[in-house]
């Protein structure tokens, strides 16, 4: 409409002060009133409507904006969920467990220095946190997929004393930032698991593939799982790792043993 009525108007003015008007009006005085007519009509009809869309563009940016925060918060709360909220409900485990044993007279300081480690992991967690919230996401180039792989080994090398190691030939542009997003968050879950409930000596991570097919793979020597890791209570951090692989139509496999246990995220079957 703001495209069509000032050119509708236009041609009805002509149209009208050719067939009808040019007894009463000359050319010059016609000429004149043209962009007067165009000016008026601008006001009365189309304002309105520039006030229509821009209406309409203020709905859809306070959506996107809602959009937006509501994705954020819900990414908030997984990586709360990930870390902290895991922490917190062992540190109440042990919290209990201290009280029972206070009552029972068998306080060791084996169990208060536990409570102290998860109290620390907890604070650690709240860090990492606030610092991934101050990472701008928004730039594709900002996130490296591999150099971000070696930041959570080098974490783990330097809290515990195990081997780590990383072979990575996945290329960078092959995924989008919120896949990068959501594979790290799913490595960073696999790793946080091999550091607090193994006793691995060695864990490695395997990626390879290409844009239609590729396999990330992370691999410990720990102990593993001696039974169905899903059926374990307080198993939260995996079931949000499914439904991670899920969203994204990844695919996610677990397998444990005596030799150790392997987290395999694949797209497309292994590569």
């Amino acid at each position: 409409m703001i495209l069509l009525i000032p050119t509708l108007m236009v041609g009805i003015w002509e149209i009208l002060r050719h067939q009808l008007l040019m007894p009463y009006l000359s050319m010059n005085v016609g000429n004149y009133l043209t962009p007067i007519l165009v000016f008026v009509f601008t006001i009365i009809l189309l304002v309105p409507l520039f006030s229509i869309m821009e209406r309409n563009q203020q709905e859809l940016e306070r959506e996107r904006a809602a959009k937006d925060a509501m994705e954020a918060r819900e990414g908030l709360a997984k990586s709360l969920h990930d870390g902290i909220a895991q922490s917190l409900f062992l540190l109440s485990v042990k919290i209990d467990r201290l009280e029972q044993n206070r009552r029972n007279g068998e306080v060791s300081e084996e169990s208060v220095h536990q409570i102290q480690k998860t109290v620390h992991e907890v604070n650690h967690y709240v860090r990492q946190a606030i610092a991934d919230l101050k990472v701008p996401f928004s730039d594709p180039q900002a996130l490296s997929l591999e150099q971000s792989v070696q930041a959570q080994l080098a974490g783990i090398a330097n809290e515990v004393m195990i081997e780590v190691s990383l072979d990575w030939s996945l290329p960078d542009d092959i995924f989008t930032p919120l896949e990068k997003v959501e594979l790290l968050s799913c490595i960073r879950e696999a790793i946080i698991n091999v550091r607090k409930h193994t006793r691995a000596a060695k864990v490695s991570i395997f990626g390879s593939g290409d844009k239609y097919r590729w396999r990330v793979a992370i691999m410990d020597n720990g102990g593993g799982f001696q039974q169905d890791p899903y059926s374990e209570s307080g198993s939260y951090g995996l079931q949000i790792m499914q439904d991670r692989t899920v969203e994204m139509g990844w695919k996610l496999r677990l397998e444990s043993g005596s030799e150790g246990t392997l987290v395999e995220i694949t797209k497309g079957g292994a590569s």
